[in-house]
């Protein structure tokens, strides 16, 4: 859902030439799956394209490829962490961290809150951006 969400914005910001999305697993447990029918059912509701991929595992070479390593919640970061090693580390951070009240974003696989995940990933994405536009001056 973050992943497109977050390109969507991306591309409404005219800014798909300089920022690249992509999502990654912490975990095995969903790797090579679709995303979550929930998640379509959101994403359709709200008019956001779907990024069609299937689930991946997050590498160290992400680390070092990706200037942001996004997390919806502490133990994804925790994760995030393990995995891209210390050098990278500072880079990991939690989607809310970005807005004005960081907090954990709770997993819709679990409450099956797909709306409630959505409205945070809104806002968690449009405060990413907005630091990513002032950081780089776009």
């Amino acid at each position: 859902m973050a992943e497109s969400l977050f390109s969507y914005r991306v591309k409404e910001a005219g800014l798909s030439d300089k920022i690249f999305v992509s999502s990654a697993a912490t975990s095995t447990e969903e790797l090579g799956n679709p995303p979550h029918r929930g998640t379509l059912t959101v994403l359709k509701k709200y008019g956001i394209p779907l990024v069609p991929h299937r689930a991946r595992q997050l590498t160290v070479r992400d680390g070092e490829r990706f200037d942001y390593l996004v997390g919806m919640d502490l133990q994804n970061v925790r994760g995030i962490r393990r995995i891209v090693g210390e050098n990278h580390a500072e880079k990991a951070r939690m989607l809310l961290d970005f807005t004005d009240s960081p907090r954990e974003i709770a997993d819709p696989w679990y409450t099956g809150d797909f709306d409630a995940a959505y409205r945070d990933i809104a806002k968690g994405t449009q405060a990413l951006l907005d630091e990513i536009r002032k950081k780089y001056g776009w």
